[in-house]
């Protein structure tokens, strides 16, 4: 057993402590690297890792619960104990991090009534339920259990959201109530409103700031509020930004190794810290979130590289390579190790072995549901990913309109499986004008949820529930009669899909495409996506995540962990764009700036 303490400084143990933390979110790697990814924050010379727990992707459906494969954090804390590390968890309702809906379940989006991450009391409902599953799984690995967690946060970055101390108190006090021993934090920007708001300094519990820059203007923030509160704390920042997160359709993000180096050293002398990210990771299927706008929200892209000191992809950079040089100029008694290195590989081209026609095969491949009016994706019980809605109509022989409203996020309408038109948000409910040549005239509208904002304001906003809410007219009038089909992308989907030879590849329709891939040697690799449109591929009934050619990223990584010698790769494409072969790289694919 440990006995970790936070009074004038951390001590563990009894001796003073200096908490060198990196995150690493397990739900963001394949396991087979959560190893040597551990290994490499061990070879820095530091001692702690951080994680998220998001609650959306252990609670799917409301009160089912899962913790498997990828979502085993019980087998990365074993792992993280195996190697004789630290950990700090933040098993907050809400997490931020890029995730869709800041890692809140969207099917908390079926209580019009509810308001988040406040005193309500059925949010809160929903969260204890939550917490009765999770903290028995936590509580045998506190520090004071004998196991590796230091500490646990009990809500993220309050004080940029809201001001409702009865909420925080009562997620603080739920947590104790299930057990937990080990200190508890908060941890938010470190201005005095966000401060004020956002922590319990008055219940004793420990404040740290969120920054990547300013050390010390920061932490003297930090001080300054603590004294004020008569507290004499160490000081730490939770999230050091090492990088930043991307968009589609804008330009990489970057920050030059020297210069994270010589903030790194300026915190390091002056307190603790956890680096945001050591290793980002990837947004695998439908996990990205979406950057809040006023008119047009931005959709973040499936790489979550960070342009941390590790890459998406495991390979030391030059950031890491330079923290490591810092670290060791403070703490030259700190044993540090060479890190892991992985190497990809470039497989070729592979040639289409199927084809399908989504608006042919949606009856095979999905449950069909009725129901008189258009229907939101949450109502029928789906989280992520695409959703198909389909009328036939009488034709009347003359031009018609047609327009769908109240819709997010992006809506493509399809007469007589002829594409018509793609509207984002901020066209979606302009009218459109159609004609036919058929008795009965069938019409699919194909709604993407492009991801759920994951920070500020618009969190309980009603755009956040996605599909058709407001109804789809034609001619108007609101049309009664619509059949449901909910592309989840999920390994029982995609097992369906009756895939015929490629010589009957559809034209214009949302189509698959299969392709067979035999491999001897297994390595991560990458696929190249530069030539193809917009949609997304999995493998082996894995969803790697969304690709658009919109960039910056076109490419989408390939873990060796999912492969096998006999693979089935996937891709779904929405944008009538003939996919002929699938190329498989040893680097990933990026658009030109200037084409950004």
């Amino acid at each position: 057993m440990t006995r970790f303490e936070i009074r004038d400084d951390f001590y563990l143990d009894g001796q003073v402590f200096k908490i060198l933390s990196g995150a690493i979110q397990y739900f963001r790697l394949h396991p087979s690297q959560w190893r040597e990814t551990l290994h490499n924050l061990k070879a820095l010379g530091f001692n702690t890792v951080e994680t998220y727990i998001p609650w959306s992707l252990h609670e799917p459906a409301q009160g089912q619960f899962t913790s498997q494969g990828m979502l085993d954090f019980e087998a990365y804390f074993d792992l993280v104990q195996e190697m004789g590390l630290h950990l700090i968890v933040r098993p907050s309702p809400y997490i931020c991090a890029e995730f869709d809906f800041g890692g809140m379940p969207p099917w908390l989006l079926t209580y019009p009534e509810m308001r988040y991450r406040v005193d309500h009391p059925l949010f809160l409902e929903k969260v204890a339920h939550f917490y009765d599953w999770l903290f028995p799984k936590l509580l045998p690995y506190q520090s004071s259990q004998g196991g590796p967690i230091l500490m646990m946060q009990v809500e993220n970055e309050y004080g940029s959201y809201a001001e409702d101390k009865a909420y925080m108190r009562k997620i603080a006090q739920m947590m104790r109530d299930r057990g937990v021993e080990v200190p508890l934090f908060t941890s938010d920007g470190t201005w005095i409103e966000a401060l004020e708001a956002g922590t319990l300094i008055e219940d004793d519990i420990f404040v740290t700031g969120n920054f990547g820059s300013q050390a010390k203007e920061n932490t003297d923030n930090l001080r300054a509020f603590m004294a004020r509160h008569g507290k004499k704390w160490p000081l730490m920042c939770t999230e050091f930004w090492d990088g930043w997160f991307n968009r589609w359709s804008e330009p990489i993000v970057r920050r030059e190794a020297e210069d994270l180096a010589s903030d790194v050293k300026e915190m390091l002398q002056i307190g603790s810290m956890n680096l945001f990210l050591l290793r980002g990771g990837t947004n695998f299927g439908f996990i990205n979130g979406c950057s809040a706008r006023k008119t047009k929200d931005l959709p973040q892209v499936t790489s979550y590289d960070f342009d941390a000191p590790i890459n998406e992809w495991g390979q030391p950079t030059e950031k890491y390579y330079a923290v490591q040089r810092v670290v060791h100029e403070l703490f030259p008694d700190l044993e540090q190790m060479e890190p892991i290195t992985r190497k990809a590989k470039a497989y070729g081209s592979f040639p289409l072995a199927g084809t399908a026609n989504l608006l042919e095969v949606a009856p095979v491949i999905t449950e069909e549901i009725y129901a008189d009016y258009p229907q939101a994706m949450e109502k029928i019980g789906q989280n992520h990913g695409y959703i198909l809605y389909r009328s036939d109509i009488k034709n009347q022989y003359h031009e018609e309109r047609l327009k769908a409203l109240e819709t997010h996020d992006r809506c493509q309408f399809y007469i007589n499986q002829e594409h018509l038109a793609t509207q984002y948000r901020e066209e979606i409910g302009d009218e459109l004008l159609f004609s036919a040549d058929t008795e009965k005239v069938q019409i699919d509208v194909l709604v993407e949820n492009l991801g759920r904002v994951n920070y500020g304001y618009k969190l309980g906003a009603p755009s956040q529930s996605k599909g058709v809410k407001g109804g789809i007219m034609i001619n108007h009038q609101f049309r009664k009669g619509w059949k449901h089909y909910a592309l989840k992308f999920d390994a029982a989907m995609l097992e369906k899909i009756p895939f015929d030879s490629p010589s009957t590849r559809p034209s214009q329709a949302p189509s698959f495409y299969q392709f067979k891939v035999r491999l001897t040697e297994l390595a991560d690799t990458f696929i190249d996506c530069s030539a193809y449109g917009k949609g997304c591929i999995s493998v082996n009934g894995f969803n790697l995540g969304r690709y658009w050619q919109e960039g910056p990223i076109q490419y989408l990584y390939v873990p060796s962990g999912l492969l096998q010698e006999e693979n089935e790769f996937i891709v779904f494409e929405t944008e009538n764009v003939a996919i002929d072969c699938l190329t498989l790289v040893d680097q990933p694919v990026f658009k030109d700036e200037e084409e950004l």
